[in-house]
């Protein structure tokens, strides 16, 4: 095997551990959206620090200033994802 073969295995084999974990994990979770409640609401807490960092914005302002953030990080997240797909592909 070259290098570049056993570093391709290893990812695979790396990728493919994480999906068992998360098949696992979301096996033993009955209610899947509670059991990532704590994240979202830390990663909404984030969003709305960095647009009011002072606590100077109104509830509503706030909440609409972190749902851009958020939204921006999506499709940030969905273009590299994309971007490495096609890397991927190019190989």
């Amino acid at each position: 095997m070259t290098s570049r073969d056993e570093q391709f295995s290893e990812q695979n084999r790396r990728a493919l551990r994480a999906r068992i974990a998360a098949a696992e994990r979301w096996a033993r979770t009955p209610d899947r959206a509670a059991g990532t409640a704590r994240a979202r609401q830390g990663l909404r807490g984030k969003f709305e620090r960095e647009v009011d960092p002072d606590g100077s914005l109104s509830e509503a302002e706030r909440a609409r200033r972190a749902d851009q953030l958020m939204q921006a990080h999506m499709m940030r997240m969905s273009l590299i994802a994309a971007e490495r797909r096609r890397q991927r592909r190019a190989v």
